[in-house]
């Protein structure tokens, strides 16, 4: 692993990104939640991107890319790979009337206000949504109704050999909370979306509406990982979970929210162990009471299996 650690850490010279070693999952997950990866890369460029992915391919080495962390369960005992994080260096937005093309780091937040301020509709319902684009389209994220298919034209992506191609919609095989991108291996770069002119009054109202719903019926003011359930099919997550009387039950520090029961809710140090045991006593409760059967939500990072640890720090010259 040491020669593995030392190609990394040169190409990252190379490339001026920085990489950091055994770097706590917690500190880049919305849950707050996870042990150690082995490597988080703050990714600068589509090329350091390439580099990397041909170092993880020659090596076969794990990877997984990562956005803003807010459908993320990462295990306790941490991730054994490369994280690749797509941030601030990818978050660019570009407009074409009403087309906007936008880095796929870039925050459904600071979408939905560019769109706001150039009188554009069709973000209304996914502005509230903390995460980013390209995590937004991987998950087909939506809320209050819409969702990332119904604005999206193409997505441009990498391959994991570096090639790069764009992806129409229709290729996408978008789905409630799927996509193809969970099954190919390609990393989307960034988005095209499409939007309508709109009045920049009715756009505010319509966004300042959703937002205090979300705020009045959400529990913002915890760490989580969003709606923790799927919708199942001819009911809602919340609606059995709180029917089942199970808002407040906990495992150490994970709760059923008291203010919204799809949401498991991390109340102080919760593990990845005390949120999976509390959604197993959650799933079997529903199936039991309503013969439901809730499925989870956000994408587990790592193994729960594995006892929790800080995977040792090797040495790297800088």
């Amino acid at each position: 692993m040491m020669k593995n650690w030392q190609e990394l850490a040169a190409i990252c010279r190379t490339c001026n990104c920085s990489v950091q070693y055994a770097e706590p999952l917690r500190n880049h997950t919305t849950f707050r939640i996870g042990g150690a990866c082995s490597a988080f890369v703050n990714v600068n460029s589509e090329e350091t991107l390439r580099q990397i992915l041909g170092l993880c391919r020659d090596r076969n080495y794990p990877y997984l890319v990562l956005g803003n962390g807010s459908n993320i369960l990462a295990a306790d005992s941490g991730y054994a790979g490369v994280i690749l994080h797509l941030g601030k260096d990818f978050s660019q937005i570009r407009q074409d009337g009403t087309t906007l093309y936008c880095e796929a780091g870039a925050t459904l937040g600071r979408i939905g206000k560019f769109a706001l301020e150039e009188s554009l509709t069709g973000m209304e319902c996914l502005a509230g949504i903390p995460g980013t684009v390209g995590g937004a389209l991987y998950m087909n994220a939506g809320a209050y109704g819409g969702e990332m298919a119904d604005v999206i034209v193409s997505a441009r992506c990498m391959a994991p050999d570096g090639t790069i191609s764009v992806v129409p919609k229709a290729e996408m095989e978008l789905g409630y909370r799927k996509s193809i991108f969970r099954q190919d291996g390609r990393i989307i770069l960034g988005v095209t979306l499409q939007l309508q002119k709109g009045s920049y009054g009715a756009i505010k109202e319509e966004m300042d509406s959703l937002l205090g719903k979300r705020r009045a019926k959400q529990p913002l003011e915890l760490p989580s990982a969003g709606s923790t359930f799927q919708r199942p099919v001819g009911n809602y997550a919340s609606f059995l979970i709180d029917q089942c009387g199970l808002k407040g039950a906990s495992v150490g520090d994970a709760q059923v929210s008291v203010k919204h029961a799809g949401f498991v809710v991390n109340t102080g140090k919760a593990t990845c162990h005390d949120v999976l045991e509390l959604c197993d006593f959650v799933k079997q409760t529903v199936l039991e009471k309503t013969g439901y059967q809730l499925e989870l939500e956000p994408v587990i990072v790592g193994d729960p299996a594995k006892p929790a640890n800080m995977p040792e720090q090797e040495a790297v010259e800088k």
